[in-house]
């Protein structure tokens, strides 16, 4: 590692007992795929997950995937993982993700949006559908014509807000939310001060993943930690705010495997 990244991690190396690793999961330690489905956690970044929770306080994934779902992607139970973007919660060893309360009453809102939805138009255009419970998202990576498959999601997108829904744009992904008081930042804040850490890290490639950066950081400024770092995974598809709100940035997952050894160390 370059000495400016050496700089960003040397708080957390010095004492990995009071210290957290948190990080996204697509795009960041899973490589982005055509299809949600095939995605997989390279066998090396495995390992050192799973090193790196045995040394540091604490390792959680925080995904927008079904916590379940991130767990089977990662391959490992002694980690946390925050699922759909915060709605839920899986604990080390835990059979069954623990809903968050805010979600009461919501869980269908998206459903019923997406089922409303003209399947015919969606066919045609290649748009698929993946149902996060909570949080139904469409996707067209890898559509016969892209171009058409985004601008019927932009459609898309103005009718969720109409509705009242929350409608948010990733990497060739529309994902239609319940309107609901969670984020990746609220998670990242529920999951510090429960554990006596002193210092965290978070790595994220997407837009949610700047709002986990901002709450590190209020964290720090209240006094709950004394040191942070946010580490950006670039691409060419990488929003440029995430990268603008990051210590430290990378080149792809591949990149962040680089993080994960050096804290390892």
């Amino acid at each position: 590692m370059e000495a400016a990244a050496d700089a960003v991690l040397a708080p957390l190396r010095a004492d990995p007992a009071a210290a957290a690793i948190l990080t996204d999961v697509d795009g960041t330690i899973a490589p982005i795929v055509d299809r949600p489905e095939d995605a997989a956690v390279p066998g090396g970044t495995r390992e050192l997950l799973g090193l790196l929770a045995q040394r540091y306080a604490f390792v959680a994934c925080v995904s927008g995937r079904p916590a379940l779902e991130a767990r089977r992607i990662v391959g490992l139970d002694d980690v946390a993982y925050s699922g759909n973007h915060g709605f839920e919660l899986l604990l080390p060893g835990a059979e069954m993700p623990r809903p968050d309360p805010s979600l009461d009453g919501h869980e269908e809102d998206a459903r019923r949006f997406v089922d409303a939805l003209d399947a015919r138009d969606l066919d045609r255009v290649g748009i698929r559908v993946e149902d996060k419970g909570a949080i139904v998202a469409l996707h067209w990576r890898g559509a016969e014509n892209e171009g058409e498959a985004e601008s019927l999601a932009r459609e898309i997108e103005s009718g969720a807000d109409w509705t009242g829904l929350v409608a948010h744009r990733g990497r060739k992904v529309l994902e239609i939310r319940p309107d609901v008081a969670i984020n990746k930042g609220i998670a990242v804040a529920a999951l510090i001060p429960a554990r006596p850490v002193r210092a965290a890290l978070y790595g994220g490639d997407d837009r949610t993943d700047v709002d986990a950066f901002t709450a590190l950081r209020t964290l720090r400024e209240d006094g709950e930690l004394d040191s942070v770092a946010c580490v950006a995974v670039g691409s060419e598809e990488a929003p440029a705010e995430v990268t603008a709100n990051a210590d430290l940035t990378v080149d792809g997952p591949e990149g962040f495997a680089g993080v994960l050894r050096a804290l390892a160390q």
